[in-house]
């Protein structure tokens, strides 16, 4: 505020804008779902190439013709691979952008949605979220707790004769009507946060000399007092000192955010004035600020609280305030943290103390970033929600970066998901939706890896054992095709309750474990369909390709709705789109080896008895499966 003449000698990158824009222009750390991302592409990779190498020397080794064998090994590699699977998570996360816009949440990063749903720790500040944000000015007492118009006089000409950025603080005095004719403004001394200061310069009529006006936080405005107004001046003694005190954490206590007024008269007139002036002041008394909690908050943290999600406090207000607020709207408090706290912590007792606390109070911009860092060292996904400058680098840190619409541009640039309105509702519902996303994500994960593995592990074996190859590349890539197509229903498909009840995140070794378990349960009835078509029906090459085509595909399609959800079949109802594209797919696979088409892909019709063990087959592999299914998680659990 006022006017200046400056000596610019930080620019660019070397400014605080630029050391926040240098730390945003950064690549994002890595999130928790593309940690596992990672770590699924990896280990199918080592599956598929030991499958293929083992297949393909196997191959070579029967002299057989080694363009035909390499040819059958890379249709193996493709079959095993599931292909579809990063347009199965587009599709997801599309579909799940589209509904959170609905309901009032913009998505600036598609991934982050899977994120949001794993996430397990959300920081916010309380103002405005768990709060109505609505700052109202309750009192303006004296150095004893009284009503005092004078008070409320010298707070009026603070905030409305500052010229710096206003705040809801000031906004809130200014409510107020206050006669402060013939006054006039001499000098002021901004804000700042060190400080945590502001002071005006006033002369008023008939007055001897100017008086300097203070208003701020009690403790710092206490510090440059060394007197007080308590029926007339008299010295600040300690006894006066506790008592103020006393006052203040009662309030705060109360939920009431305090500020402290001193004035002192000038006796030296002077043009300009600076904090070393702010000295030898007078308490003259208190404000009182109440912006009360929201009605439905508690109800929402208490369904957070259910989904599994933690929400921590990181608040710039004192600690008295912070714990009230948590207090009333139902946030158990474990524990808290002051910015003193932080600045004499080394990383790694942060570390450790981030799990036992609920509420970071009385911190500055700077240890935001340093909190969500030590939450994810901890191995938390991490939500965070800003609306500042200097929210910026952490919601860029967090895995889940939320920010409002009436946030600073920077802010909103910075996070992945921007909230219409400022409500925890909201959060709530985008959480469930995420969630959604990422189980069905792992359905299909679940079920191409099964169903691939299976089928590619009995094809790999029958190699070894047949005069010819147990099925044609071209057939392979048809197989694949086909199963592959309800499988992109995916995104619509339903989803139980379980799968959103608590956060979850990529389990490589519960995929391997899956993949391990029903695989070779697939191929199990692939040798079966062998012993039938090769022992029963006598088959040549063409019919057994035939009717091992069409059991693998009804047994990948029919299995889908087991492999789906955790419940049994008869409890888990599936999307219609699902349901009607594996019924479409079914039967085309039936009818395919009876029409024209069928020789180009080297088929020939079923006889009705072969066709009617393989539908026996079948069935039987979705009740093992279903059978199996139930054991394995409880194993799992």
């Amino acid at each position: 505020s006022g006017t200046a003449t400056a000596v610019a000698i930080r620019t660019g990158g070397q400014t605080e804008y630029g050391r926040i824009a240098k730390r945003l222009v950064r690549r994002a750390p890595e999130t928790e779902f593309e940690r596992g991302i990672k770590g699924f592409g990896f280990m199918m990779m080592q599956i598929t190439f030991l499958l293929v190498m083992f297949v393909f020397f196997v191959n070579a080794l029967y002299k057989r013709d080694v363009l035909e064998s390499l040819l059958f090994s890379v249709a193996l590699a493709v079959g095993l691979t599931p292909e579809l699977l990063p347009m199965i998570i587009s599709v997801n996360l599309s579909k799940g952008s589209i509904a959170m816009a609905k309901k009032g949440a913009i998505v600036k990063r598609l991934i982050s949605i899977e994120n949001f749903g794993s996430m397990d720790v959300l920081c916010t500040d309380k103002t405005g979220t768990l709060t109505v944000g609505v700052v109202q000015l309750d009192a303006a007492l004296d150095a004893v707790g009284n009503p005092s118009a004078d008070v409320l006089r010298y707070a009026f000409l603070n905030a409305r004769l500052q010229t710096g950025l206003r705040n809801p603080l000031d906004e809130a005095i200014l409510q107020r009507e206050v006669d402060i004719t013939g006054v006039e403004k001499v000098d002021e001394i901004p804000y700042d946060f060190v400080r945590k200061r502001l002071s005006v310069v006033v002369r008023e009529p008939g007055a001897p000399a100017p008086l300097l006006i203070t208003k701020g936080a009690l403790a710092q405005v206490l510090a440059v007092c060394t007197r007080v107004q308590v029926d007339g001046q008299v010295p600040l003694s300690e006894s006066h000192r506790q008592e103020i005190e006393r006052r203040f954490a009662a309030w705060s206590e109360q939920g009431y955010r305090v500020l402290g007024v001193a004035v002192r008269p000038v006796p030296e007139p002077k043009d300009t004035y600076t904090r070393d002036d702010e000295r030898e002041m007078t308490f003259v008394g208190f404000l009182l600020f109440f912006d009360p909690p929201k009605e439905d908050v508690g109800e929402v943290l208490a369904d957070l609280a259910a989904l599994g999600v933690k929400v921590k406090i990181i608040t710039g207000d004192n600690c008295l305030v912070a714990r009230h607020v948590a207090e009333t709207v139902g946030l158990p408090v474990r524990g808290i943290l002051t910015g003193a706290d932080l600045d004499a912590m080394h990383d790694e007792a942060l570390w450790r103390a981030v799990e036992e606390t609920t509420i970071f109070a009385e911190v500055d911009p700077n240890q935001k970033e340093r909190i969500i860092h030590a939450l994810q060292k901890m191995g938390h996904v991490v939500g965070y929600m800003g609306d500042g400058i200097n929210d910026a680098p952490p919601l860029h840190a967090a895995d889940v970066g939320i920010s409002v619409d009436t946030a600073v541009d920077v802010a909103k640039d910075a996070a992945d998901l921007v909230l219409l309105r400022r409500d925890l509702t909201v959060l709530h519902q985008g959480i469930v939706e995420g969630r959604r996303t990422f189980a069905n994500t792992l359905k299909y994960v679940f079920m191409a890896t099964s169903a691939n593995f299976g089928n590619m592990f009995s094809m790999a074996g029958a190699s070894l054992l047949l005069p010819f190859l147990p099925m044609l590349p071209k057939q392979i890539l048809l197989i694949n095709f086909l199963t592959d197509l309800p499988e992109l229903t995916i995104a619509t498909d339903a989803v139980d309750e379980e799968w959103i009840a608590r956060p979850r995140r990529w389990d490589v070794g519960f995929i391997r474990r899956f993949m391990l378990v029903f695989g070779p349960l697939s191929s199990v009835f692939d040798y079966a369909t062998f012993g039938v078509l090769l022992w029963i029906a006598g088959a040549d090459q063409a019919l057994f390709h035939t009717g091992w085509f069409v059991e693998s595909v009804l047994s990948a399609g029919l299995v889908v709705f087991a492999l789906r959800t955790r419940l049994p079949i008869r409890r888990s109802r599936p999307g219609r789109a699902l349901l009607f594209t594996s019924l479409a797919v079914g039967i085309v696979t039936v009818l395919l080896p009876y029409i024209p088409v069928a020789a180009l892909f080297g088929f020939r019709p079923l006889p009705s008895e072969v066709l009617g063990l393989v539908f026996l087959i079948v069935l039987a592999y979705l009740l093992a499966a279903e059978l199996l299914k139930r054991r394995f998680y409880r194993r799992s659990a």
